[in-house]
């Protein structure tokens, strides 16, 4: 069922998140369901350097590898995510600046909300993930958990995991996150944010039209 063009269209993908700043070197890892099957980051890669031998084929309801490339160790939680549900088909696991520095902040906004960008496209409400050490099972039964009703999450002290049913959606989602941080960083974490009325209007202006 893969194919060498679908290895080479998620090798240039993962490029592309390096290239808009989401991730540097190892950081974060980056998967795509195709079919019963997906393809996840090696261990140990670097996602905006990803090279077509270190892409990683593996069952969605396993885990099990199908090729010779082990799989990033947060492959757990990518799979996972899949598996709980039907509608993913990216999920992109990032460090971008701004929104890691959020992460790693004891004080963080109360709302993400600071534009219409952020509850349609982002999440009209952010879960936050405990620190759990990278890779333990732990870490992959919140991350799941936090995404069974939400697209988007704040690990806290390591990063932020998105997911989408394709990569434009998984993308534009992850920017957008990056720019909500970054206007709550400038902002002292004390935002102007839109108001619950505001954020119930959008929604039911865009109901049907964006993808929330």
């Amino acid at each position: 069922m893969i194919t060498d063009k679908h290895i080479e269209t998620f090798v240039a993908q993962a490029h592309r998140v390096g290239e808009l700043g989401l991730t540097i070197c190892s950081s974060g890892n980056l998967s795509w369901r195709i079919g019963d099957q997906a393809l996840v980051s090696g261990t140990g890669s670097w996602v905006p350097s990803l090279r077509e031998d270190q892409v990683s084929i593996c069952e969605v309801a396993t885990g099990k590898v199908l090729n010779d490339v082990r799989p990033s160790m947060e492959s757990v939680f990518h799979l996972g995510v899949m598996r709980q549900r039907e509608d993913v088909g990216v999920v992109l696991h990032f460090q971008s600046p701004y929104a890691t520095q959020v992460a790693c902040s004891a004080i963080r906004p109360k709302s993400y909300n600071v534009t219409a960008e952020i509850p349609l496209h982002v999440g009209r409400v952010i879960p936050e993930i405990p620190f759990y050490r990278p890779g333990s099972p732990e870490l992959a039964e919140a991350v799941v958990n936090a995404l069974r009703g939400h697209n988007s999450a704040l690990m806290l002290k390591h990063g932020q995991v998105v997911c989408g049913k394709d990569f434009n959606d998984v993308i534009q989602r992850a920017m957008f996150f990056e720019m909500a941080c970054r206007i709550c960083v400038l902002a002292d974490m004390y935002p102007a944010v839109l108001t619950e009325e505001e954020v119930d209007a959008l929604e039911q202006h865009f109901l049907g039209k964006i993808s929330i």
